[in-house]
């Protein structure tokens, strides 16, 4: 079993009372067990802790008074990925299930509306399945520059298109965009997972809806995916941020650490619940 030791550090300067939502956690998600955390916030703090039960995400809610506020999340994560076949069919239109069809949508940043000429010139000719979906993320490795600086926090998956150049989650959103563009069900995933080349960070993937199951891919090739730990999923990068915020605040520090280690068989504590999160 490979278990991920992940720990991270924000603080900001919150210069007015301010409201937060956090998306930190390991999400609720068969792909992997928690088996021990811990959340620390300072100052010490009320918070308010939910689920979405039907992504898993896991939020917390606090209100920051004026001051620095430091919130530190350490989790040790068992993974256990499933394999992927080496075929895989698209669903007809017709035969997709109601809680898929909305990442067929357009969304905030994946204008499939405006691709779809775009995807059908690339792809279109292609056989349905996942060879399709690895040609997507194919094209947009070899096509798409990952450099720092060059895109926002609004830059779409169109503006990405045309730049030629983004991070990761440009990358996501062009391949979420290009799947619904072939009707292809298609939604962001954030996630911790440790880089070869540092710094380390959260890192955005995107996961397509093939033979009845999400399967993941990541155009940027920077980690393997079946050694993420998934914090959220969602239709893009606005269902997903790592922090909301609802006042004035600069952030100040920003720091992740992810570790790996193989547990020996017989050689691994057994998955505990989540402990309780920890407002100190």
């Amino acid at each position: 079993m490979l278990i991920s030791l992940l720990d991270s550090l924000l603080e900001y300067e919150v210069k007015s009372p301010t409201h937060f939502l956090f998306n930190i956690e390991a999400a609720f998600h068969e792909g992997h067990d928690v088996m021990e955390e811990r959340l620390t916030i300072k100052p010490s703090m009320k918070v308010r802790n939910f689920c979405d039960e039907r992504s898993g995400n896991r939020f917390i809610r606090l209100d920051a008074p004026r001051g620095v506020l430091s919130i530190n999340y350490h989790a040790r994560v068992g993974l256990n990925a499933a394999p992927i076949a080496m075929h895989m069919d698209e669903t007809p239109v017709s035969a997709m299930p109601d809680d898929v069809l909305s990442y067929m949508m357009p969304s905030r940043y994946c204008e499939s509306d405006l691709l779809s000429r775009v995807a059908r010139q690339l792809f279109g000719k292609m056989a349905p399945g996942l060879g399709r979906v690895r040609a997507i993320e194919n094209w947009i490795h070899e096509s798409i520059d990952y450099l720092p600086g060059f895109t926002n926090s609004t830059t779409t998956a169109q503006e990405v298109f045309v730049q030629r150049v983004g991070l990761c989650r440009d990358f996501a959103h062009l391949g979420i965009t290009l799947c619904r563009a072939l009707n292809i069900p298609a939604r962001l995933v954030v996630a911790y997972v440790r880089f070869d080349d540092p710094p380390q960070d959260f890192h955005a993937v995107f996961e397509a809806w093939l033979d009845g199951r999400w399967v993941l891919f990541d155009p940027t090739r920077r980690a393997p995916v079946d050694r993420l730990v998934r914090i959220g999923t969602g239709r893009d990068a606005k269902d997903v941020a790592f922090a909301t915020i609802f006042g004035d605040v600069q952030m100040i520090r920003k720091e992740l650490s992810v570790d790996e280690i193989e547990a020996l068989p017989g050689n691994f504590e057994e998955t505990q619940p989540p402990s309780a999160p920890l407002a100190a």
